[in-house]
């Protein structure tokens, strides 16, 4: 088993801060006397990117309001956050993340609300010549044969614990344990399996959807894993009610059908 964490280091902090639109306005009155309006700091698990920017991107066209992302790993994003980190939104991947800010008092416990559901997925590159794995010990091997599986880190990512649970309901732990590569978001999988330097990974359904260089070849069942639940809040140090409008948006129809395209289930 290997550990490509320290390989995707440049991607990651690449990747953690995005914002979406130019560059965050400032506190000064800009010409005609109006106050610009005020943005709002969101941390949001990686898997987001593209359904969380496209609803960002849709907040500002209809109020001006921008918003600052920085994606990661969940469970990283709430470390940051207990560190003193300034998000004003956490948008989780997991419960257990969420759950973790809310024992130490870091969310605000009325706002928090369960928003998106997802599908766990099996991905090869495009150019794979497979098509569809059967879940048995037999196919998966044959699948894997020496090669890599990329997924999230089975002890902290969310996508590598739900991916953990699964192979382990289904009876397969024991055939992809030795071959697993442990990234530190599911984004970073993505990425090895779409340049081809892993030959399988394991994502969200909606990350094999924004890829266009990866197929999926097998779905596994909801009922092998927990649920994938996507939980929101505001944190204890979020102020005014900028952000308190942007998660209301969040919950609303139209940023709803934004992640139902991208492929979510909604859950609010």
């Amino acid at each position: 088993m290997i550990d490509l964490r320290s390989c995707v280091l440049a991607f990651s902090i690449a990747m953690v801060v995005t914002t979406v639109g130019a560059e965050a306005p400032t506190t000064s009155t800009p010409q005609g006397g109006r106050t610009a309006p005020p943005s709002v700091t969101i941390f949001a698990a990686a898997s987001l990117k593209n359904a969380l920017d496209a609803a960002a991107a849709a907040y500002k066209a209809k109020t001006g309001v921008e918003a600052t992302i920085s994606y990661a790993g969940s469970m990283a994003l709430a470390k940051q956050i207990e560190s003193g980190a300034p998000a004003e939104v956490f948008f989780a991947a997991d419960v257990p993340s969420m759950d973790y800010l809310a024992e130490k008092h870091l969310i605000q416990p009325k706002t928090r609300v369960d928003l998106l559901g997802n599908t766990l997925v099996l991905i090869a590159p495009r150019a794979s010549k497979l098509d569809k794995v059967a879940l048995t010990k037999e196919a998966f091997a044959a699948a894997i044969g020496t090669g890599k599986i990329a997924t999230g880190d089975v002890a902290s990512v969310p996508v590598g614990k739900y991916a953990k649970a699964s192979l382990d309901n289904l009876g397969l732990w024991s055939v992809a344990e030795s071959h697993f590569a442990f990234t530190d978001n599911v984004r970073s999988a993505l990425m090895f399996v779409a340049r081809e330097e892993a030959p399988l990974g394991i994502v969200y359904l909606t990350d094999a959807k924004s890829e266009p260089k990866v197929k999926i070849v097998a779905t596994f069942p909801a009922t092998s894993h927990p649920p994938i639940v996507y939980p929101a809040a505001l944190t204890a140090s979020a102020k005014g009610d900028a952000a308190a409008k942007l998660l209301d948006f969040l919950k609303g129809g139209e940023a709803k059908a934004i992640f139902v395209e991208k492929g979510f289930q909604t859950l609010n």
